[in-house]
């Protein structure tokens, strides 16, 4: 009896190893896509108009929300720009506008 387990366990433990293998290789692709160009989206959101506004002022992105004043959609960006010598980071909050 113990051997008829031995073998149950050892054949289902390499259908399972096989079956992982399957799926592994399934998702794998079969060819490399050829374009290496990075993709450029169309349509501006406020993340990435906040990330080239810090890039600007060599600060890094604490907050980017989109709003409306004066009637015009804009994007309110939060940029924290290093200190001088070692003093803390210093708040800009920046308005630009949603094209």
């Amino acid at each position: 009896m113990n051997t008829l387990r031995s073998h149950l366990r050892t054949a289902t433990l390499a259908l399972a190893a096989a079956g992982l293998f399957a799926s592994q290789a399934t998702a794998m692709p079969v060819v490399a896509p050829a374009d290496t160009q990075p993709i450029v989206l169309a349509a501006s959101d406020c993340y990435a108009i906040g990330q080239q506004v810090a890039e600007q002022y060599g600060g890094t992105l604490a907050k980017a929300s989109q709003s409306t004043r004066g009637g015009q959609p804009v994007c309110v960006i939060v940029v924290l720009v290093p200190g001088k010598d070692g003093q803390r980071p210093r708040r800009s909050e920046i308005v630009v506008p949603l094209n």
